[in-house]
């Protein structure tokens, strides 16, 4: 008698796990930012309109995802492979980098957020940004570098759990708020503090928090190499996208009920403990302190993997030196992951010049990103304009997705508007010496550096971080 083998199990990544990893690279430290971020900028009123404004396009951002993922199933990592496709390669290099570079940011706000914490505790700690705080924080980069080497597999595993465990303490605080909030003060918070201006540069103010926070909405799509189908891609990207947008507006809206917006805006970070602690006492602060460590750790795990993999890609691409391109038997992407810790280190430094280390890192962060997610969105655009990847039979289809890139689109070019010029200058900086970079990889492979193209992208990217630099020097712009 012959028996039928168990069919093999399936490989890559599903549906549950590539969620985890939306909602584990979105709900980091910025959550518990939020209630200090957005009270120093605006009220009820401009909170509302913001993460309507926010909410919608990120919406059409994480749908643009969704559709490149499906209909380029070829290309990977996202962010950057979509770039490249979209606009050519020294773009797309510059793609690759910001993307990776803000990730690498975004991780040193961890830790200064953790310090800042802890620093409640310990005062040597300050707010993050102390030299004691900083060589704590450097030993946890390079302890967070050695587990992530371990492999891919091991990561997300830890991933999946922590998220779990991360997001109780939130919901938790979200549901003692609603039950305490004071309409009163709910109501003499409508339109913001004591100096509040007109209501769009209210909600104007609070736009790069609402990157920042949304980080992470493409974590499914820049993994899709791993995952079990190319469908799953975007249906993750949905579900945490939407789960991740409830979450979030609902931390902010509560705290205006708790406290006046005068007093958020001057809570040392995480304010949400702050906010906690006028409800229940001193166990909410330790509350929302175990819960952001815990959350660190699995946004921490989420974006090394990320800001690796761009890496990685990249170099299988040719668009970045060879030597990013090994893994070991782990499949960990040991060379990518060393220069993302080298790079968060540079920058945990650099916070030691800074006024305020959280602040800092968390505008770069999201100034960083924003150009990748221009190119993506105008990749989709473009697509859709060219009737690539769509069926002549299928018009509504393409009238769907022409309104969503479009929309995409307009929305990442108002978050550059937004941002102001000062971070960008900043974000320069970091770019226009990275295309050392791209000179390594093209000489590599014994090709002409830069087309006629490609430089005038080089002189606009140069002329912006000479700008840049110059405004340092001048006092103009300050860390």
């Amino acid at each position: 008698m012959t028996t039928t083998p168990p069919a093999p199990a399936p490989t890559g990544l599903g549906v549950r796990t590539m969620t985890t990893l939306v909602v584990g690279s979105m709900v980091g430290a910025g959550v518990f930012s939020l209630p200090r971020q957005f009270s120093a900028e605006t009220g009820i009123a401009g909170a509302l309109v913001a993460w309507g404004v926010a909410g919608g396009g990120m919406l059409m951002l994480a749908l643009v995802f969704q559709m490149l993922a499906v209909r380029r199933p070829d290309l990977d990592a996202g962010v950057y492979a979509y770039a490249k496709a979209g606009f050519g390669e020294y773009l797309g290099f510059f793609s690759a980098f910001g993307y990776w570079a803000s990730a690498c940011v975004g991780n040193v706000t961890y830790w200064v957020l953790v310090m800042s914490t802890l620093g409640a505790v310990v005062p040597a700690l300050g707010d993050g940004g102390t030299p004691l705080a900083v060589a704590a924080a450097s030993a946890g980069l390079w302890l967070m570098f050695a587990l992530v080497r371990r492999g891919v597999r091991e990561a997300t595993a830890i991933n999946r759990v922590v998220t779990v465990a991360k997001v109780v303490p939130i919901v938790v605080f979200v549901l003692i708020a609603a039950f305490a909030v004071d309409p009163d003060v709910l109501a003499a918070n409508w339109h913001g503090g004591a100096d509040a201006g007109p209501l769009l540069e209210q909600v104007r103010g609070t736009m790069l928090a609402t990157v920042f926070v949304f980080l992470g909405v493409e974590g499914a799509s820049t993994y899709s190499r791993h995952a079990r189908r190319r469908s799953d891609v975007g249906r993750a990207t949905l579900l945490g996208f939407g789960s991740v947008l409830a979450l979030f507006a609902s931390v902010t809206l509560v705290s205006y009920g708790i406290l006046p917006a005068d007093e958020i805006a001057e809570l040392r970070e995480p304010s949400m403990a702050g906010v906690l602690e006028a409800v229940v006492g001193s166990w909410g602060g330790a509350l929302v302190g175990v819960g952001l460590v815990v959350s660190v750790l699995g946004a921490y795990l989420a974006w090394t993997l990320m800001a690796a993999e761009v890496l990685l890609v990249a170099a299988r691409d040719g668009d970045m030196p060879r030597f990013l391109s090994r893994t070991n038997a782990a499949d960990a992407p040991v060379p990518a992951l060393a220069l993302s810790t080298c790079l968060a280190q540079v920058v945990l430094l650099l916070t030691l010049l800074s006024d305020d280390a959280f602040d800092f890192a968390f505008d770069l962060t999201s100034s960083l990103v924003l150009v990748p997610y221009v190119l993506s969105a105008g990749f989709a655009l473009r697509l859709v304009l060219r009737r690539e990847t769509f069926a002549d039979g299928a018009p509504g289809s393409r009238r769907g997705w022409l309104v969503v890139s479009a929309v995409a689109t307009a929305y990442t070019l108002w978050l550059l508007y937004a941002a102001g010029p000062t971070y960008l200058l900043i974000a320069f900086l970091a770019y226009a010496p990275a295309t050392v970079l791209f000179v390594m990889t093209r000489r590599e492979q014994g090709r002409r550096v830069f087309s006629g193209r490609e430089l005038v992208v080089l002189a606009v990217s140069v002329t912006g971080a000479v700008v840049g630099l110059v405004a340092l020097v001048t006092g103009r712009v300050a860390l």
